[in-house]
């Protein structure tokens, strides 16, 4: 076995202007061989800290991959435009996600005021490796209390053109025009992979949100894009429903929905707010597929830059994400101890974050999940 090269996402901030890739390891331990034999070959992917206490949630990924003795290598990268002097090239992020084919991710603060012209970075990310898709699951947790109880649905967002295609301009002092743009072909590709995600998991119904009443042309391409869809699968349900009834109907009785298949600024808005539904932004994982790339990360975007350095933040989501991105490499044993081990945690109650009514530290949390890894 190869040498162990341990490296800390405390170091990773301090060394990122003279290092900006360094190669983490997670190797097995001794305990773990007589419970499952190592891989023949490691699975190596990208690993993006983000900004906020995005290195703070890695941190609690790596302690507990270690304990779990998972076979997984990362290579790492200080991605920001908030620190842009410490940050590597998005084009040099993109080239190992493209190579590995997978990656985790903390969230990216994008600043309100960029640069004219700029694409902020997440975006030139969806873009070259053509992340169209991005799938949020939110499900009721046991053990996590909120209004709303047996949550199931799903979240598929387009997140490659519509309102985020960043092409606006002042045409005169004073007025300002932000192009949308929807195209059939992407509005086809995200309808059909809605109805396909609905196929292979079981799902029964699939609801296109939209404001087409509106935006006769935009939405209505696709809104037409998606029936002519639902026409191929009769065997799951259509309906459609305009955007802002579909926020009323997600606060009200969110149990009606299974499938949901929306432009992307709707996408973004509507997973923000059935998040906050099951407990928070701490709680929901979330992943951006292309056709040879997958991007996990959690299912609210909020970087949570006012808890830097304190330790109270809930590290759930991107455990829930690290958990399905080691199903998604076929490392199925291990995600699913280490999901199993989050969920124990969350159900019996004892200790919680402070955005669960709790008191207990995110480094408390990360312990008491390694204390219910199963090997």
């Amino acid at each position: 076995m190869s040498r162990v090269a341990r490296l800390t996402v405390g170091s990773l901030l301090t060394r990122a202007n003279s290092n900006n890739v360094q190669r983490m390891h997670f190797s097995l331990n001794s305990r773990n061989l007589a419970a499952v034999a190592a891989p023949k070959e490691r699975v190596t992917a990208t690993l993006i800290p983000g900004d906020g206490v995005g290195p703070e949630m890695v941190n609690a990924v790596e302690e507990v991959f270690k304990a779990a003795g998972v076979p997984m290598d990362f290579e790492v990268f200080f991605l920001s435009e908030v620190h842009p002097a410490q940050s590597v090239p998005v084009s040099t992020v993109v080239e190992s996600i493209a190579r590995n084919g997978l990656c985790l991710k903390g969230i990216l603060q994008t600043p309100a005021y960029a640069t004219e012209g700029m694409e902020p970075f997440n975006i030139q990310m969806r873009k070259e490796l053509d992340l169209y898709a991005n799938v949020i699951k939110v499900t009721s947790i046991p053990g996590v209390a909120c209004k709303h109880h047996n949550v199931d649905l799903v979240v598929i967002r387009e997140q490659t053109e519509g309102e985020y295609s960043c092409l606006e301009h002042e045409s005169v002092e004073g007025v300002v025009e932000c192009l949308k743009v929807v195209t059939a072909e992407k509005s086809y590709r995200i309808a059909k992979f809605a109805f396909d995600y609905a196929t292979k998991f079981n799902r029964k119904k699939v609801t296109a949100v939209h404001k087409a009443n509106i935006m006769k042309l935009g939405d209505g391409l696709f809104l037409r894009c998606c029936e002519e869809i639902s026409r191929l699968y009769p065997n799951i349900e259509f309906e459609r429903m305009i955007v802002d009834n579909a926020c009323m109907q997600m606060v009200s009785k969110p149990q009606q929905f299974d499938v949901l298949v929306m432009p992307n600024l709707y996408g973004n808005i509507i997973a923000n707010v059935a998040t906050g539904l099951v407990g928070g932004a701490g709680l929901v994982a979330g992943e951006g597929y292309s056709k040879n790339a997958v991007v996990f990360e959690p299912g609210a975007r909020h970087s949570f830059s006012e808890a830097v350095g304190k330790n109270v933040a809930n590290p759930t989501a991107l455990l829930f994400c690290a958990a399905n991105l080691l199903d998604h490499a076929s490392l199925h044993f291990y995600g699913k101890m280490v999901r199993e081990s989050v969920y124990k945690v969350l159900k019996a109650g004892k200790v919680k974050t402070q955005d669960l009514g709790g008191y207990a530290t995110t480094k408390q949390f990360t312990k008491a999940v390694i204390q219910n890894l199963k090997h």
